[in-house]
C-alpha cells in the first residue's frame, strides 16, 4: 500500500521552479543588447559530476570528450551555454580565467585546471551587431560567471538573449520538480530550435499537458487533432529569405541536474533520458540542422541512485527540461532589430 501511494504521489515545483533549487548550483547571465546575443554560466559550491549526450546534427561543443563515462575526469567545475556559434565556445576561456582567480579546478601538482564544458547555438544572423575586432564572448563568459546567483533571469537574457525559435523569439528557460521521495530535479534550457514550440495558431504550446500553474500562460492544450504537418519557419525566412534552403542556424542546448547522487555513467542516462522532453516540446526535434544536446549533473553524495530511481530522476528532468523551454519562448521580451514576434505579443 505505501508502494502504491508513493507512485501516486504529486510532484511540485521547487521553491524557485529554476534549476539552482538542485542544492549546490548557480547560474550566472551576460548579455550584450546590441550584439543581440549573450551567456549563461552554471557553476556549483564544488565540483560536480557531469556527461552530455547529443542527438542534433550540428553540435558545436568544447571539452566535452572528457564527460564521458569511460573518460578519467571525475568533475567539471562550471558548464557553459553561449549563443555566437564556434566563437561562443571562448565563453568557457572567460569562465577558466575567472575560476582560476578564485582557485577553482583540478589540482596537478602545481598546475590548477579549471575544468568548463560548454555548447553553443548559432545567432549570428539575428540583427545583432556581429563587427567586432575582439571576440566578445570570453568577457561574456567571465561576466556570467561573476554574476552566478540562486536567482536569475529568463527568456531574453544569457544564452537566450538572440535565440529564435520556428515562429517567436526564443530565450533561456528553467524549470524544476520536487519528485516523490523528495529527490529535486531541475532543467535549463537556451532554446533556438529549427522546430515550433507552439501548435498551428501559435497560442498552445506542445509542452502543455506538462505545466505546472500557469508558468507558461496557462493557455492549456490544443483541442486540434491531425496537427502533424511541421509548420513552415518563420525563421527559416527571417534568416534566409522566403526561398530558404538552409536551415543550419539552430540548436536547443540545455542541462538538467538532480541532488541524487548519480555516477558519471548514470548522469549520462540522465542526459538521454531528457531528451525526451526536447521531443515533447518542439516539433521536429533533434533535426540534422540542430545542435540537440543535453549536459546531465549531480550534485549529491553518497550512494548512487538505483536502477528504478534514476528511471524516475530521468523522467522527471524530461518533464522539466519540456516546461523550461515553454517557458524560455514564454518570458522572452522584446527589443529593437527583432526579426521575430515575441509569444506574449502574438
Amino acid at each position: 500500500m505505501a508502494a502504491a501511494s508513493k507512485r501516486s504521489a504529486a510532484y511540485t515545483t521547487g521553491p524557485r521552479n529554476l534549476i539552482t533549487d538542485v542544492a549546490g548550483l548557480r547560474v550566472g547571465n551576460a548579455q550584450d543588447a546590441a550584439l543581440k546575443s549573450g551567456t549563461t554560466v552554471l557553476s556549483g559550491d564544488a565540483p560536480f559530476v557531469a556527461s552530455v549526450h547529443v542527438m542534433g546534427g550540428a553540435p558545436g561543443t568544447r571539452e566535452t570528450d572528457l564527460l564521458a563515462p569511460d573518460k578519467s575526469v571525475a568533475a567539471v567545475d562550471a558548464l557553459v551555454l553561449s549563443g555566437g556559434s564556434a566563437y561562443g565556445l571562448d565563453a568557457c576561456s572567460g569562465v577558466t580565467e575567472a575560476l582560476r582567480a578564485r582557485g577553482r579546478g583540478l589540482q596537478l601538482g602545481a598546475a590548477l585546471i579549471p575544468l568548463v564544458p560548454g555548447a553553443i547555438l548559432f545567432d549570428l544572423l539575428n540583427g545583432g551587431a556581429k563587427d567586432w575586432v575582439q571576440n566578445p564572448y570570453a568577457d561574456l563568459g567571465r561576466e556570467a560567471y561573476e554574476a552566478s546567483d540562486y536567482d536569475f533571469a529568463l527568456g531574453s537574457h544569457g544564452a537566450g538573449t538572440g535565440a529564435l525559435a520556428a515562429m517567436q523569439k526564443g530565450g533561456l528557460g528553467s524549470a524544476s520538480l520536487v519528485l516523490s521521495d523528495g529527490t529535486t530535479v531541475g532543467a535549463l534550457v537556451a532554446a533556438n530550435p529549427v522546430g515550433s514550440v507552439t501548435t498551428p495558431g501559435e497560442r498552445h504550446f506542445w509542452a502543455a499537458p506538462f505545466e505546472m500553474g500557469a508558468e507558461f500562460g496557462g493557455a492549456g492544450v490544443d483541442a486540434q487533432t491531425g496537427i502533424c504537418a511541421a509548420p513552415a519557419s518563420l525563421k527559416a525566412e527571417a534568416l534566409f529569405g522566403p526561398d530558404a534552403t538552409s536551415t543550419r542556424a539552430n540548436t536547443t542546448i540545455a542541462i538538467v541536474a538532480t541532488d541524487r547522487a548519480l555516477t558519471k555513467a548514470q548522469c549520462h542516462r540522465l542526459a538521454v533520458a531528457a531528451h525526451d522532453g526536447i521531443a515533447r516540446a518542439i516539433v521536429p526535434a533533434h533535426t540534422p540542422s540542430d545542435g540537440d544536446l543535453v549536459f546531465g549533473v549531480s550534485t549529491g553524495a553518497g550512494e548512487p541512485a538505483s536502477d528504478m530511481e534514476l528511471s524516475e530522476i530521468g523522467h522527471g528532468a524530461a518533464l522539466c527540461l519540456s516546461r523550461a523551454i515553454a517557458r524560455a519562448i514564454y518570458e522572452a521580451t522584446p527589443a529593437d532589430g527583432d526579426l521575430l514576434p515575441c509569444y506574449r505579443s502574438l
